[in-house]
């Protein structure tokens, strides 16, 4: 989906806009998932490794939520800083820090 000016032309800040939200929803989306992914890979080794049984599944998916849960609050707190910046309009110069 593309905006345009009303003589025809492309809008460069619209596409931006557009472009920048479905890097941050994919970069979301892979961040969530890989804890997850990551926790059952393990669950998964351990049983073949080490013969444990497939209980080890279960605390193995509580964690990897747990983990998904931590980066998805992480990534909204980002978010809300980015929000509260932009909010702000000051800039920061080099002699000036957060």
């Amino acid at each position: 989906m593309v905006f345009f000016h009303r003589n025809g032309e492309k809008d460069p800040s619209d596409l931006n806009e557009i472009l920048r939200n479905l890097v941050l929803l994919s970069q979301l989306g892979l961040s969530l998932i890989t804890p997850l992914l990551l926790c059952l890979g393990l669950c998964w080794w351990l049983t073949i490794r080490f013969g444990i049984g497939g209980w080890v599944f279960i605390p193995g998916f509580f964690f990897g939520l747990g983990g998904s849960a931590m980066t998805g609050y992480k990534v909204y707190l980002a978010h809300c800083r980015d929000l509260q910046k932009d909010d702000r309009g000051e800039k920061i110069f080099f002699n000036r820090h957060e």
